[in-house]
């Protein structure tokens, strides 16, 4: 069992964000701690917001009086509602916030139930709880609640704590399940900036995800469909319509993940490991087959995007281990389509050698938040292109490369009129 404790200064986001998942039946409300609220386990984010406000001091001394942790189970452990319960209790009274007001979700929107609970983390001055070794004191307590249900010892927390993603396996049925489950362990678990770099990461799970555009009674709609591909990236079966997933999979909330991505990844540097990796890969590599290979023994997945002539107008590195995917182009020029459609031979896939060396600084790309259309990538393979339109429109990531086939116009010269 794993605990993951945050803090932060929004009380409706953290309601929000349960609530979300309650109201699309993925979550249910298992108790409340303090809380002034209705006895029956149906009442709105505002009743919420209202009874912490009520509780709230008015004098804060921290900027971040809110509590929000997961609990997290191992998959294999099967655990009752009463026995979640139970944890959650025994949990936040050994933690110190026993006496505070809070609720616990349990939350089944995949395999793995598990549950949330949001919460007050300050005394009645407004000051906060002692929190001192709190991480530390956290996995004693997860550990001796293991031993006491009698549960899975908890895996090495980096594993443990990354959301499940297995590829989708048309011949298994349910589908719509399975494409559930993994559509939002990857939308939630990875960092992405465009689109583009979205459907790249489904397309490595056997997920196609396309916009669709329309019309209900006048007003426009904007949306986004999943289906099921086979190992070729060929769509399989009847598409998902996001809404019928979740809202937390839907057009607005994949572009404010794709924004608070760009925001993240600025700010932690997440994508330093990545170019590293790639950058001494492609010094090493004798042939693209060979780059995929050595870039997989070191957990990043590439994926290469061409045209029915064979021409390399996109590629998108996916870092599991730094949970980032990124377009070549935000790792610099040299790392973008048309550098590597010149360094593939079309005829034999051996790498050519730039002419010009890799320069061991890098100029920070600013982040992009749309990307023009991009079709439905292959695992590793060269698939033709679509004509499907952008999710978010506005301009590329800079990863399709301009078309430089097309004759420069001369410019004319200025003839001078002469007056006599």
């Amino acid at each position: 069992m794993v605990a993951k404790i945050n803090t932060g200064s929004s009380m409706f986001g953290a309601l929000a964000y349960n609530q979300n998942k309650v109201d699309n039946g993925e979550a249910k409300v298992l108790f409340s701690n303090k809380m002034l609220l209705s006895e029956d386990g149906h009442f709105s984010i505002s009743e919420c917001m209202r009874s912490f406000e009520m509780q709230m001091p008015v004098q804060l001394s921290t900027k971040k009086p809110i509590l929000h942790i997961s609990i997290n189970p191992h998959p294999e452990d099967v655990l009752t509602d009463q026995q979640l319960s139970d944890i959650a209790r025994e949990y936040m009274r050994k933690l110190g916030y026993g006496d505070q007001p809070y609720l616990v979700y349990k939350h089944t929107d995949i395999d793995r139930h598990h549950i949330h609970i949001v919460g007050l983390r300050v005394d009645e001055n407004g000051k906060p709880l002692n929190d001192k070794f709190e991480h530390r004191r956290s996995k004693q307590i997860t550990r001796e609640l293991e031993k006491k249900y009698g549960l899975h010892p908890a895996e090495r927390k980096e594993r443990a704590e990354r959301p499940e993603l297995k590829k989708v396996d048309y011949t298994a049925g349910d589908v719509k399940h399975q494409i559930g489950n993994t559509v939002k362990a990857a939308c939630y678990g990875y960092r992405f900036q465009s689109f583009g770099e979205y459907k790249a990461l489904l397309a490595t799970y056997n997920i196609c995800a396309e916009e669709v555009k329309g019309e209900i009674d006048g007003k426009p709609y904007q949306g986004i469909v999943y289906s099921a591909t086979d190992d070729k990236g060929e769509k399989v079966g009847n598409p998902v319509k996001a809404s019928r997933i979740g809202k937390s999979v839907g057009y607005e909330a994949v572009w404010r993940r794709m924004e608070k991505s760009g925001e993240v990844i600025k700010d932690k540097k997440l994508k330093e490991r990545t170019r590293k990796i790639v950058a001494a890969t492609i010094q090493t590599a004798r042939s693209r087959k060979e780059l995929e290979q050595q870039l997989k023994k070191q957990g990043i997945d590439v994926v290469f995007r061409q045209n029915d002539s064979g021409r390399i107008y996109g590629v998108t590195f996916i870092d599991h281990d730094s949970r980032v995917v990124l377009n070549g182009s935000r790792l610099g020029k040299e790392y973008s389509a048309n550098v590597f459609n010149e360094r593939f031979s079309s005829e034999t896939g051996n790498i050519r050698q730039p002419e010009m060396e890799i320069p061991q600084a890098h100029q920070e790309q600013p982040p992009e938040f749309t990307q023009k259309p991009q079709p439905t990538p292959g695992f590793s393979v060269s698939l033709p292109a679509s004509g499907l339109g952008g999710l978010f429109g506005g301009s590329s990531g800079g990863d399709e490369p301009q078309d430089t086939t097309r004759p420069k116009r001369k410019k004319k010269k200025k003839r001078t009129r002469r007056i006599d």
